[in-house]
């Protein structure tokens, strides 16, 4: 059986990696070289592509390593089922314990924005 790579883990330079995602003059699936890898909280990359570019600032999600293809793939059919039956990727379902998703696009949580409504309100402000 292969060995299973942390998909979370960072990737070394001198790597062989793929894209997963369509990149700038770079199809899905190209495959690259890891020229410098960089960043401490956001995971960040130069990848030389066989298709002859070169891009910097990859995200660490935008690549995986190429001995891990099939794992990645199998990772992402498997969050894809999970969503589909309404089930987080890590197995627990979801709860409703109100920590959940926020009720606008911008991930607010309607608590804040009535309680910030109430507050112009109360110092007369209008919009």
């Amino acid at each position: 059986m292969a060995k299973r790579v942390d998909l979370a883990a960072p990737i070394r330079s001198g790597a062989k990696v793929r894209a997963t995602t369509d990149l700038p003059g770079v199809p899905a699936g190209t495959e690259g070289k890891v020229a410098m890898a960089n960043g401490i909280t956001w995971k960040r990359y130069w990848v030389r592509f066989k298709n002859g570019e070169l891009l910097g600032h990859v995200d660490h999600d935008d690549i995986v390593i190429s001995r891990a293809w099939e794992q990645w793939h199998a990772a992402k059919e498997a969050a894809a089922l999970a969503a589909e039956q309404g089930v987080s990727a890590d197995g627990a379902g979801d709860a409703g314990g109100g920590g959940g998703a926020a009720d606008n696009a911008f991930g607010v949580p309607q608590y804040l924005l009535d309680r910030t409504s109430a507050a112009l309100e109360r110092f007369g402000v209008t919009r």
